[in-house]
């Protein structure tokens, strides 16, 4: 943790909310005010391609049924499986959460040495959920109203209201994550309210910043005088 969040001049946001409330929507507008972004959901998909050492193990506890004719993992599949049971589920997030951080924390220290400045956002679904909140400075919630959330799900996914709310019972409802923010962005109405919001929360995060870096120059500093 410390290695990350030392006592530098970066920030490291977490951005997290639930399904199918608009995090993809809410990161591209931070990005186009100057936070990189890395999304978990892409390293989760860049630690187990074919090959890599958590793809080898996935492999060889799960069998060579969960690939795809060009050797690539059957996600689908095994999400069914684990899906349906809760220790092969850890043997998953075992192989692969060691990696991811290893490579977040790679990504992590490219952007710094980039722009020692740079205030770095991670988009990660199940960040409360994986009890990842001590890993960043401040945490960003995309809110959407359950019944909002259950609606754009169907539409996105073309699934039914019955699967939505599945998969919605599987994460920590979202009204509880809203304790956890620093930040909250209100996803339920238009693009110009949003975007509106993500402005505010821009400006928030860099006084943070700046009042952070005066805490490290003062400690940095002589002890004033008596």
């Amino acid at each position: 943790m410390e290695e990350l969040r030392g006592n530098d001049q970066w920030v490291l946001l977490g951005v997290t909310g639930g399904i199918a409330s608009g995090k993809t929507t809410v990161a591209r507008m931070l990005e186009r005010l100057g936070a990189p972004a890395i999304d978990f959901d892409f390293l989760s998909r860049v630690v187990v391609e074919p090959g890599k050492p958590a793809w080898r193990e996935i492999v060889a506890f799960f069998g060579e049924q969960i690939l795809l004719p060009d050797r690539t993992l059957d996600r689908k599949k095994l999400s069914e499986i684990v899906f349906r049971d809760g220790e092969k589920r850890k043997k998953l997030e075992g192989f692969t959460h060691p990696r991811i951080h290893q490579e977040f924390v790679r990504r992590v220290k490219e952007y710094v040495a980039r722009d020692p400045q740079a205030i770095i956002q991670a988009v990660i679904p199940l960040l409360i959920e994986a009890n990842l909140q001590s890993l960043f400075h401040k945490i960003l919630l995309v809110y959407l109203p359950p019944g909002k959330q259950i609606q754009r799900l169907m539409e996105r996914d073309g699934i039914s209201r019955e699967r939505a709310e599945r998969i919605l019972a599987a994460q920590l409802p979202i009204d509880e994550k809203r304790a956890y923010a620093d930040y909250l962005i209100d996803n339920s109405g238009d693009p110009a309210d949003t975007e509106r919001q993500v402005r505010e929360v821009w400006e928030k995060l860099k006084q943070f910043q700046q009042a952070r870096s005066g805490q490290r120059g003062t400690r940095k500093g002589a002890a004033p005088s008596s």
